[in-house]
Protein backbone atom coordinates (compact mmCIF):
# COMPACT_ATOMS: atom_id res chain seq x y z
CA UNK A 1 0.00 0.00 0.00
CA UNK A 2 1.44 3.36 -1.26
CA UNK A 3 1.74 6.60 0.76
CA UNK A 4 3.22 10.11 -0.99
CA UNK A 5 5.21 12.04 1.61
CA UNK A 6 5.43 15.73 0.52
CA UNK A 7 8.76 17.77 2.04
CA UNK A 8 8.21 20.72 3.87
CA UNK A 9 11.07 24.30 4.49
CA UNK A 10 14.61 23.31 4.33
CA UNK A 11 14.97 21.57 0.98
CA UNK A 12 15.39 23.90 -1.24
CA UNK A 13 18.56 24.19 -3.60
CA UNK A 14 19.39 26.02 -6.93
CA UNK A 15 18.34 24.09 -10.00
CA UNK A 16 15.24 21.92 -8.18
CA UNK A 17 13.08 21.19 -11.06
CA UNK A 18 14.83 22.57 -14.43
CA UNK A 19 15.27 19.27 -15.57
CA UNK A 20 11.61 17.84 -15.40
CA UNK A 21 10.26 21.09 -16.43
CA UNK A 22 12.72 20.30 -19.79
CA UNK A 23 11.72 16.59 -19.72
CA UNK A 24 7.85 16.62 -18.83
CA UNK A 25 5.36 18.51 -20.52
CA UNK A 26 3.07 17.70 -17.31
CA UNK A 27 5.65 19.23 -14.94
CA UNK A 28 6.63 22.25 -16.92
CA UNK A 29 2.47 23.20 -17.20
CA UNK A 30 2.64 23.37 -13.10
CA UNK A 31 5.71 25.93 -13.02
CA UNK A 32 3.80 27.95 -16.14
CA UNK A 33 0.73 27.92 -13.93
CA UNK A 34 2.71 28.85 -11.22
CA UNK A 35 4.32 31.84 -12.68
CA UNK A 36 0.94 33.39 -14.03
CA UNK A 37 -0.55 32.97 -10.17
CA UNK A 38 2.06 34.91 -8.72
CA UNK A 39 2.85 37.46 -11.68
CA UNK A 40 6.52 36.54 -11.61
CA UNK A 41 8.92 34.01 -12.39
CA UNK A 42 9.13 31.93 -9.44
CA UNK A 43 10.23 29.11 -12.00
CA UNK A 44 13.09 31.30 -12.80
CA UNK A 45 14.32 31.47 -9.07
CA UNK A 46 14.04 27.71 -8.69
CA UNK A 47 15.93 26.87 -12.04
CA UNK A 48 19.26 30.11 -11.53
CA UNK A 49 18.58 31.41 -7.92
CA UNK A 50 19.75 33.09 -6.44
CA UNK A 51 20.12 31.18 -3.43
CA UNK A 52 19.78 33.96 -1.03
CA UNK A 53 16.48 34.97 -2.83
CA UNK A 54 15.26 31.52 -2.35
CA UNK A 55 15.57 31.22 0.86
CA UNK A 56 13.18 33.70 1.71
CA UNK A 57 10.15 32.21 3.77
CA UNK A 58 7.74 33.51 1.35
CA UNK A 59 9.73 32.29 -1.79
CA UNK A 60 10.58 29.28 -0.34
CA UNK A 61 7.58 27.65 0.27
CA UNK A 62 5.93 28.15 -3.35
CA UNK A 63 9.05 27.15 -5.01
CA UNK A 64 8.95 23.63 -2.77
CA UNK A 65 5.59 22.93 -3.08
CA UNK A 66 5.61 23.77 -7.09
CA UNK A 67 8.98 21.69 -7.65
CA UNK A 68 6.98 19.00 -5.82
CA UNK A 69 3.65 18.92 -7.35
CA UNK A 70 6.01 19.27 -10.98
CA UNK A 71 7.48 15.61 -10.18
CA UNK A 72 4.38 14.45 -9.22
CA UNK A 73 2.87 14.86 -12.17
CA UNK A 74 5.60 14.04 -14.39
CA UNK A 75 5.49 10.50 -12.44
CA UNK A 76 1.24 10.68 -12.97
CA UNK A 77 2.43 10.56 -16.79
CA UNK A 78 3.54 7.44 -16.46
CA UNK A 79 0.29 6.05 -15.20
CA UNK A 80 -2.03 6.46 -12.58
CA UNK A 81 -0.47 5.49 -8.93
CA UNK A 82 -2.23 3.30 -6.79
CA UNK A 83 -2.13 6.44 -3.78
CA UNK A 84 -3.52 5.03 -0.73
CA UNK A 85 -2.72 8.11 1.99
CA UNK A 86 -0.51 11.33 1.26
CA UNK A 87 0.91 13.51 4.23
CA UNK A 88 3.15 16.77 4.11
CA UNK A 89 5.95 17.97 6.72
CA UNK A 90 4.66 21.30 7.45
CA UNK A 91 4.54 22.83 4.08
CA UNK A 92 4.27 19.56 2.24
CA UNK A 93 0.84 19.41 4.01
CA UNK A 94 -0.40 21.92 1.24
CA UNK A 95 1.14 19.94 -1.20
CA UNK A 96 -0.19 16.62 0.00
CA UNK A 97 -3.90 18.61 -0.41
CA UNK A 98 -2.92 19.70 -3.90
CA UNK A 99 -2.02 15.69 -4.42
CA UNK A 100 -5.51 14.25 -3.06
CA UNK A 101 -7.41 16.92 -5.19
CA UNK A 102 -8.36 18.85 -2.09
CA UNK A 103 -6.87 21.94 -3.05
CA UNK A 104 -6.58 23.27 -6.25
CA UNK A 105 -2.87 24.03 -7.43
CA UNK A 106 -3.40 27.80 -7.96
CA UNK A 107 -4.92 28.46 -4.36
CA UNK A 108 -2.13 26.57 -2.79
CA UNK A 109 0.52 28.57 -4.51
CA UNK A 110 -1.45 31.78 -3.23
CA UNK A 111 -1.51 30.42 0.20
CA UNK A 112 1.88 29.37 1.21
CA UNK A 113 2.92 32.40 -0.72
CA UNK A 114 1.37 34.30 1.58
CA UNK A 115 1.85 31.72 4.62
CA UNK A 116 5.62 32.47 4.41
CA UNK A 117 5.02 36.26 4.21
CA UNK A 118 2.79 35.68 7.60
CA UNK A 119 5.67 33.57 9.40
CA UNK A 120 7.91 35.69 8.65
CA UNK A 121 6.18 39.10 9.91
CA UNK A 122 5.41 37.65 13.34
CA UNK A 123 8.55 37.51 15.40
CA UNK A 124 10.89 40.20 14.66
CA UNK A 125 13.75 39.24 12.93
CA UNK A 126 16.47 37.95 15.43
CA UNK A 127 14.16 37.56 18.28
CA UNK A 128 13.47 33.73 17.77
CA UNK A 129 15.45 30.70 17.45
CA UNK A 130 14.82 26.39 16.48
CA UNK A 131 17.16 23.97 17.25
CA UNK A 132 16.95 20.28 16.93
CA UNK A 133 17.57 17.65 20.03
CA UNK A 134 18.82 14.51 19.41
CA UNK A 135 19.50 11.20 20.97
CA UNK A 136 16.63 12.06 23.66
CA UNK A 137 13.00 10.84 23.87
CA UNK A 138 10.47 13.46 23.17
CA UNK A 139 9.51 13.61 26.86
CA UNK A 140 12.80 14.93 27.50
CA UNK A 141 12.64 17.35 25.16
CA UNK A 142 9.48 18.40 26.90
CA UNK A 143 10.59 18.74 29.99
CA UNK A 144 13.45 20.78 29.31
CA UNK A 145 11.19 23.05 27.82
CA UNK A 146 9.69 23.28 30.56
CA UNK A 147 12.50 24.14 32.66
CA UNK A 148 13.68 26.81 30.42
CA UNK A 149 10.47 28.45 30.13
CA UNK A 150 9.86 28.31 34.54
CA UNK A 151 13.34 30.06 34.13
CA UNK A 152 11.91 33.17 32.44
CA UNK A 153 13.73 33.22 29.16
CA UNK A 154 10.81 33.37 27.30
CA UNK A 155 8.79 30.99 24.85
CA UNK A 156 10.45 27.72 23.72
CA UNK A 157 8.07 24.61 22.78
CA UNK A 158 8.37 21.91 20.70
CA UNK A 159 8.07 22.28 17.09
CA UNK A 160 8.14 19.30 15.12
CA UNK A 161 8.40 15.38 16.33
CA UNK A 162 10.55 14.06 13.66
CA UNK A 163 11.79 10.99 14.57
CA UNK A 164 12.27 9.18 18.06
CA UNK A 165 15.38 11.01 18.77
CA UNK A 166 14.81 13.88 17.04
CA UNK A 167 12.61 17.22 17.97
CA UNK A 168 12.84 20.23 17.33
CA UNK A 169 12.27 23.53 19.15
CA UNK A 170 11.08 26.86 18.44
CA UNK A 171 10.78 30.12 20.22
CA UNK A 172 12.38 33.07 21.96
CA UNK A 173 16.28 32.64 21.38
CA UNK A 174 17.40 32.85 24.81
CA UNK A 175 14.92 30.27 25.66
CA UNK A 176 15.67 27.83 22.73
CA UNK A 177 19.15 28.37 24.03
CA UNK A 178 18.40 27.12 27.28
CA UNK A 179 16.20 24.31 26.41
CA UNK A 180 18.78 22.70 24.70
CA UNK A 181 21.36 22.97 27.87
CA UNK A 182 18.90 21.86 30.21
CA UNK A 183 18.41 19.02 27.62
CA UNK A 184 21.62 18.40 27.46
CA UNK A 185 22.15 18.10 31.17
CA UNK A 186 19.05 15.91 31.13
CA UNK A 187 21.06 13.55 28.65
CA UNK A 188 20.54 14.72 25.15
CA UNK A 189 23.41 13.74 22.74
CA UNK A 190 23.41 16.83 20.44
CA UNK A 191 21.68 20.30 19.84
CA UNK A 192 21.88 21.79 16.71
CA UNK A 193 20.77 25.18 16.06
CA UNK A 194 18.85 25.49 13.29
CA UNK A 195 19.60 28.33 10.10
CA UNK A 196 15.97 29.66 9.83
CA UNK A 197 14.55 32.88 9.69
CA UNK A 198 11.62 32.35 11.98
CA UNK A 199 11.06 29.98 15.18
CA UNK A 200 8.11 28.32 13.19
CA UNK A 201 5.28 25.94 14.93
CA UNK A 202 5.26 27.43 17.72
CA UNK A 203 2.86 30.32 19.98
CA UNK A 204 4.71 33.03 18.86
CA UNK A 205 3.21 32.46 15.19
CA UNK A 206 -0.09 33.23 16.27
CA UNK A 207 -0.75 36.62 14.54
CA UNK A 208 0.09 34.45 11.10
CA UNK A 209 -2.20 31.89 11.94
CA UNK A 210 -5.06 34.39 12.67
CA UNK A 211 -3.75 36.64 9.35
CA UNK A 212 -3.61 32.47 7.45
CA UNK A 213 -7.60 32.13 8.75
CA UNK A 214 -9.04 34.96 6.55
CA UNK A 215 -7.29 33.58 3.58
CA UNK A 216 -8.58 29.89 4.28
CA UNK A 217 -12.05 31.28 4.78
CA UNK A 218 -11.62 32.37 0.86
CA UNK A 219 -10.25 29.08 -0.39
CA UNK A 220 -12.29 26.04 -1.65
CA UNK A 221 -11.25 22.13 -0.23
CA UNK A 222 -12.98 19.57 -1.79
CA UNK A 223 -13.45 16.33 -0.26
CA UNK A 224 -9.81 15.06 -0.52
CA UNK A 225 -9.58 11.70 -2.73
CA UNK A 226 -7.23 9.62 -0.26
CA UNK A 227 -7.30 10.24 3.03
CA UNK A 228 -4.50 13.11 4.29
CA UNK A 229 -2.37 12.47 7.33
CA UNK A 230 -2.06 16.03 8.98
CA UNK A 231 0.37 17.55 11.03
CA UNK A 232 -1.71 18.92 13.60
CA UNK A 233 -3.01 15.08 14.77
CA UNK A 234 -1.23 12.64 12.69
CA UNK A 235 -4.54 11.42 12.01
CA UNK A 236 -6.28 10.57 8.19
CA UNK A 237 -8.79 12.91 7.29
CA UNK A 238 -11.26 12.89 3.98
CA UNK A 239 -13.72 15.63 5.58
CA UNK A 240 -13.27 18.98 3.26
CA UNK A 241 -14.20 21.26 5.51
CA UNK A 242 -12.25 20.27 8.64
CA UNK A 243 -9.32 21.33 6.28
CA UNK A 244 -8.85 25.12 7.23
CA UNK A 245 -9.40 24.99 10.71
CA UNK A 246 -6.62 21.93 10.74
CA UNK A 247 -3.99 24.09 8.53
CA UNK A 248 -4.45 26.99 10.47
CA UNK A 249 -3.75 25.21 14.10
CA UNK A 250 -0.55 23.56 11.83
CA UNK A 251 1.12 27.30 12.08
CA UNK A 252 1.28 27.10 15.74
CA UNK A 253 0.71 23.23 16.62
CA UNK A 254 4.09 20.84 16.52
CA UNK A 255 4.63 19.20 13.25
CA UNK A 256 3.56 15.48 14.65
CA UNK A 257 5.48 13.79 11.50
CA UNK A 258 6.77 10.59 13.86
CA UNK A 259 3.26 10.04 14.63
CA UNK A 260 2.17 10.39 11.50
CA UNK A 261 4.17 7.89 9.43
CA UNK A 262 3.30 5.16 12.68
CA UNK A 263 -0.40 6.20 11.64
CA UNK A 264 0.07 5.15 8.04
CA UNK A 265 1.99 1.83 8.81
CA UNK A 266 -1.04 1.57 11.17
CA UNK A 267 -3.55 2.02 8.42
CA UNK A 268 -1.55 -0.84 6.66
CA UNK A 269 1.12 1.41 4.71
CA UNK A 270 3.65 -0.45 3.37
CA UNK A 271 5.74 1.64 0.94
CA UNK A 272 6.56 5.46 0.92
CA UNK A 273 7.66 7.42 -1.60
CA UNK A 274 8.96 11.52 -0.76
CA UNK A 275 8.43 13.57 -3.46
CA UNK A 276 10.15 16.99 -3.90
CA UNK A 277 13.74 18.25 -3.77
CA UNK A 278 15.91 16.44 -1.07
CA UNK A 279 15.57 13.22 0.89
CA UNK A 280 14.92 14.40 4.54
CA UNK A 281 11.53 12.74 5.19
CA UNK A 282 12.70 9.07 3.50
CA UNK A 283 16.31 9.56 6.21
CA UNK A 284 13.66 10.21 9.15
CA UNK A 285 10.78 7.20 7.38
CA UNK A 286 13.99 4.68 8.26
CA UNK A 287 14.49 6.03 11.74
CA UNK A 288 10.63 5.66 12.78
CA UNK A 289 9.84 2.66 10.78
CA UNK A 290 12.13 0.36 8.88
CA UNK A 291 9.74 -1.64 7.90
CA UNK A 292 8.68 0.23 5.67
CA UNK A 293 10.16 0.40 1.90
CA UNK A 294 10.95 3.86 0.90
CA UNK A 295 12.50 6.22 -2.22
CA UNK A 296 12.43 9.81 -3.40
CA UNK A 297 11.83 11.29 -6.38
CA UNK A 298 13.67 14.74 -6.48
CA UNK A 299 14.64 14.41 -9.88
CA UNK A 300 14.03 13.28 -13.37
CA UNK A 301 16.77 11.14 -13.53
CA UNK A 302 14.93 9.18 -10.34
CA UNK A 303 11.74 8.86 -12.15
CA UNK A 304 12.11 4.91 -13.25
CA UNK A 305 12.96 3.75 -9.45
CA UNK A 306 10.07 5.90 -8.59
CA UNK A 307 7.54 4.69 -10.80
CA UNK A 308 8.94 0.80 -9.97
CA UNK A 309 8.67 1.78 -6.00
CA UNK A 310 4.85 3.11 -6.50
CA UNK A 311 3.63 0.24 -8.53
CA UNK A 312 4.93 -2.10 -5.71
Amino acid sequence: MLALLFPGQGSQEVGMGRDVAEGSAAARAVFEEADAVLGWSLSKLCFEGPEAELRRTEIQQPAILVTSVALLRALEERGELPTRFVAGHSLGEYTALVAAGALSLADAVSLVHARGRFMQEAVPEGRGAMAAVMGCDAAVVEAACAAACEQGRGVVEPANYNAPAQTVVAGDAPAVEAAGNEARRRGARRVVPLAVSAPFHCSLMAPAAEKLAGDLARVRFEQPRVPVVHNVDAAPNQAAGRIPELLQRQVTAPVRFDASVRRLAAEGATRVLEVGPGRVLCGLVGRIDRSLARGSLGSLAELPEAAALAAG
